[in-house]
């Protein structure tokens, strides 16, 4: 599904337009890193648990069967890196995200670089931060003052969006509720994700003074008090393009028009994570919406955009890697005395 308003080959040039500029950001701030959602507070393994006794309409792929999958999950914050070597600091306002790698996963795969597993990736706000892939490829513009006076009227409604993300406060990754934002395919219909936590937080009135207190949050709540966390995750289903639009992403889909079903549970378990180790495996992970089976394909032409954004920017990431690891390290001469 293509957006209406833009040729296929008006979307391809500014796809090839956002994925030049990632690729230069990326290169400028840590090439070595993710472009977006860099920072992480955490990567947990936990269980995806599929709802027993599920109607036949919601017995859908990854839904088919009662089961119980082994889990990979990734919490984060949504911002590149703000300089070389300098990640943002959790008291900034920024986007929270979760990655979610599901193990296991029999079905037809969209991309054939894993073997079963089904990505999802949802973030701490309901919407996108634009309508479409142009508004997207526009907004750093914005602030530049790069757009026509006109231009600049058509995209104040980021403005909002963005102050409503800014005015979030979160203590705690696991006790929020995040969205997909952006749609999907469940078999034949379309829905919407999110992910909810079962003990929703009181947003605090203050944040730490810990420019890392989100991760340090995580950590006492898992490995320190030894609990465990639990989330709904729901779907969403599509009622027409008026109330719960495909291509408008900054939309909400509202919970009126269209109530949220929940389809599984995530239980994390108290662990210890905060090793070298499994940072290590967590820098090496790649989530994007497009590790799935057929039947929880993405739909639209943001998510169109993203299958070739995520992909080219994990290439140049781990070639990135792959030379740093063939170039000799440094080392210290140690005198004998």
């Amino acid at each position: 599904m293509n957006n209406p308003s833009l040729s296929t080959t008006e979307q391809e040039v500014i796809v090839d337009e956002v994925l030049a500029a990632s690729l230069q950001a990326q290169q400028k701030a840590g090439p070595d890193l993710r472009q977006i959602h860099t920072k992480s507070h955490g990567l947990l393994w936990g269980e995806f648990i599929v709802e027993p006794n599920l109607p036949d309409h919601l017995r859908v792929g990854l839904f088919k069967t009662p089961q119980t999958y082994p889990t990979w999950i990734r919490f984060s914050s949504g911002g590149a890196p703000e300089s070389r070597g300098k990640l943002r600091s959790d008291r900034q306002p920024d986007v929270r995200g979760i990655g979610i790698k599901v193990m296991n996963v029999d079905g037809e795969k969209a991309l054939d670089d894993e073997e079963k597993t089904q990505d999802f990736t949802l973030n701490s706000h309901p919407t996108f931060l634009t309508k479409d892939i142009r508004d997207y490829a526009d907004l750093p513009k914005v602030a530049t003052g790069g757009l026509t006076p006109e231009r600049l009227k058509e995209m104040a409604y980021t403005a909002n969006i963005l102050q409503k993300i800014a005015e979030k406060k979160v203590g705690n990754p696991l006790l929020i509720q995040y969205w997909s934002m952006s749609p999907f395919r469940f078999g034949e219909k379309i829905v919407k994700l999110s992910v909810k936590s079962q003990q929703p937080e009181q947003p605090p009135e203050n944040l730490p003074e810990s420019e890392n207190y989100l991760r340090e949050a995580i950590v006492k709540y898992l490995t320190e008090d030894k609990q465990e966390a639990y989330f709904d995750f729901l779907i969403q289903f599509y009622v027409d393009d008026e109330k719960t639009p495909i291509e408008n992403l900054a939309q909400e889909w509202e919970e009126t028009d269209s109530p949220f079903i929940k389809v599984a549970t995530i239980r994390i378990p108290s662990q210890t994570f905060n090793f070298e180790e499994r940072k290590r495996l967590d820098e090496g992970m790649l989530f994007t919406p497009w590790h799935t089976i057929l039947e929880h394909e993405p739909v639209g032409s943001v998510n169109l955009s993203r299958k070739k954004l995520y992909s080219e920017l994990a290439k140049a990431r781990r070639e990135q890697i792959a030379q740093r690891l063939r170039e000799p390290q440094p080392y210290e001469v140690l005198s004998a005395e």
